[in-house]
């Protein structure tokens, strides 16, 4: 018998819906478009949001084919950008408009947060910045004070979703209150927050682990949508979900998500604390911990440099490599992690044909992700197993070859690892299986595994060990 889960992921442009079973097959899916001004990343009308969100879901429901049974429609979750908040008045209603996480108008705040935090936390997360919650609730009060009388609760985008859904607005999850300043080795909101920051305890969400059903789907949307009361899931941020739907959920696995820019994440049993500040890490709802990091090194020089003929550079990036050249495809001044170095500057031989650079850059990309994942050992003492891949960044052969033997590890490639599926998986994790761990594993699919290459780890052993030379040389490292 199948049974179907919903998963709705809220971005900055544009929202979308899954519908998959509980072995991961899509079912259904649809997208919208938010028409949105100048200011859209600023501010936004978390209106815009629902409107799209329900249009889309009613659509969906209505030309699912006749053999699904819609009273095995068992649960919905929803994911969204992380630090975008929305303060609530005593009537669940937005007194202003969502504040999003891009906008950059609470730096000063998120600095004053930030030397807060240092004074208090000893392990925790303490890099408030101009995209943390924490930062804008505080902005928010203070340029705003007449509206900041009347606030009864904050919440984050995705609770908003599912604040429409199900009626509850106060309850969210691990992930979300990170950048809100919540204590996750506590569990607890901290007394700073209140006592010198200036948020009132009494506006802040009670917390619960990512997967936990918070209520039911509102009985008007049921009846609307032709669809049972099905549980609720609290929501969670988005590279969260999209982690989730890479599979990698359970100790000693990581994913790499390489697009624009290269994000990793993973899951260990322990808290990993940077005292530099290059990575953090989100609580996992079965009591591990998920750190990661964003890094400015991506696949962004692909589209600048090497938009066209790809498959012809690919092609010829086969019999190119190991090619022993040192290129780091950095195409922003300054880097944040693995290497914090605000001065940091891409570099490469200046004599490469086009394809050799390709190949070269390629290969930096990877020795890059090499050194975030030998920093994240270095911090907490747990072995690389295998690397969930999911980006653009993926779709390249060659580039997973290079990959997994320049990190000696094998690299599974999803077949899909949306925030969307993620939130589906999320809402499967607790009403049909009995963990997160046990949803994923039945849930995501491999499309491909690709093994290290034995005599290419031992040329990029070499190669890697000449790139960190360089870097060394140029002050970006120690």
């Amino acid at each position: 018998m199948r049974n179907y889960f919903f998963g709705l992921d809220v971005g900055t442009q544009g929202a979308r819906v899954v519908l998959v079973d509980q072995q991961g097959t899509l079912i259904a899916a649809d997208d919208r478009k938010f028409k949105l001004d100048d200011t859209f990343r600023e501010e936004q009308s978390p209106e815009i949001w629902w409107e799209a969100c329900a249009e889309m879901m009613q659509q969906l429901i209505q030309q699912l084919p006749s053999d699904i049974d819609k009273k095995k429609i068992k649960a919905i979750s929803v994911t969204s950008t992380s630090g975008t908040v929305i303060p609530l008045d005593a009537y669940n209603k937005p007194l202003h408009a969502a504040i999003m996480y891009s906008d950059a108008r609470s730096a000063e705040q998120g600095k004053r947060c930030k030397e807060i935090a240092g004074r208090h936390v000893k392990d925790g997360y303490t890099g408030f910045n101009a995209s943390s919650g924490i930062s804008k609730m505080s902005w928010f009060q203070e340029t705003y004070p007449e509206k900041a009388k009347d606030i009864a609760l904050w919440i984050h985008a995705s609770d908003y979703l599912v604040g429409k859904l199900s009626g509850n607005y106060r309850t969210t999850d691990y992930t979300n209150v990170l950048k809100s300043g919540y204590d996750l080795e506590q569990l607890a909101w901290p007394d700073y927050i209140s006592s010198e920051i200036g948020i009132d305890r009494s506006h802040l969400q009670d917390v619960v682990p990512s997967g936990t059903v918070v209520g039911k789907l509102d009985p008007v949307l049921a009846d609307t949508w032709g669809i049972p009361q099905l549980d609720v899931v609290v929501g969670m941020t988005d590279g969260c979900a999209t982690q989730m739907a890479s599979g990698a959920v359970k100790p000693g696995t990581w994913n790499t998500t390489i697009g624009t820019t290269l994000v990793i994440k993973g899951v260990t049993r322990k808290n990993v604390v940077d005292p530099l500040g290059r990575l953090y890490s989100h609580r996992h709802p079965e009591g591990y911990w998920m750190p990661g990091g964003a890094s400015n090194t991506g696949a962004d020089w692909i589209s600048i440099g090497f938009a066209d003929g790809l498959d012809a550079l690919n092609q010829a990036a086969e019999g190119l490599i190991p090619t022993g050249e040192l290129a780091w495809p950095l195409v922003q001044e300054g880097e944040r992690y693995p290497i914090m170095a605000p001065q940091a500057r891409g570099f490469a031989p200046s004599d490469l044909t086009r394809e050799k650079l390709y190949a070269a850059n390629m290969e930096g990309v990877a020795f890059i992700e090499k050194l975030a994942y030998e920093i994240i050992h270095e911090l907490s003492g747990e072995e690389l197993e295998a690397v969930y891949s999911a980006g653009g960044g993926s779709n390249s052969d060659v580039w997973l070859k290079i990959r997994a033997s320049v990190l000696q590890v094998p690299i599974y490639k999803c077949k899909e690892a949306s925030g969307a599926f993620g939130a589906a998986i999320m809402a499967a994790s607790n009403t049909y299986y009995s963990s997160l761990i046990e949803a994923a594993e039945a849930m995501t699919q491999i499309e491909k595994v690709v093994q290290p290459d034995g005599e290419l780890q031992e040329a990029y052993a070499s190669q890697y060990e000449n790139f960190k030379l360089k870097l060394k040389n140029l002050n970006y490292i120690a």
